[in-house]
């Protein structure tokens, strides 16, 4: 009975990922690819993901403290980090990379500093939704990686 309601909790947390527009299909064909051989595999990209993201996100902040106004720079780092998000799925960060990008062709200098704030809001957010994602998987079992949200 347990295991069947955390493999509900586990279902439903993973439709209010895509319905709340944090993760698109990308994050179903890293599932996707994840076999009896490696059971962790999507939770390992993740980490990784995770592990990238914050290192890119200091490379961001640290080149606009050194290098105010240089848009370009800040461009490049941002677009390294856009594509990184795109690789799992992170739609949400993903939308917020490119509205720093669109900030930074306008050279508008607060304007790429609010939506570098929104977008280090939504990884935090991010981690602690899969990380809840993920224990729950890990409590209920193999069974749930494989499942879509409906309409996916």
């Amino acid at each position: 009975m347990e295991y069947s309601n955390l493999q509900q909790q586990a279902a439903s947390l993973k439709k209010n990922l895509f319905d709340q527009g944090y993760l698109d299909e990308q994050f179903c064909q890293i599932e996707d690819l994840q076999d009896e051989a490696s059971p962790n595999f999507t939770e390992e990209v993740v980490s990784l993901f995770f592990k990238n993201s914050t290192r890119l996100m200091t490379n961001i902040e640290q080149a606009m403290d050194r290098n105010p106004r240089d848009f370009c720079r800040w461009d490049v780092n941002m677009q390294q980090l856009k594509g990184t998000c795109s690789s799992i799925g992170a739609c949400r960060m993903k939308n917020e990379c490119t509205s720093f990008r669109n900030r930074c062709g306008d050279e508008n200098v607060e304007g790429c500093m609010r939506s570098f704030q929104n977008l280090k809001r939504e990884h935090g957010v991010l981690r602690q939704k899969l990380e809840s994602y993920f224990q729950l998987l890990r409590q209920a079992g193999p069974a749930v990686t494989a499942t879509r949200p409906r309409g996916m």
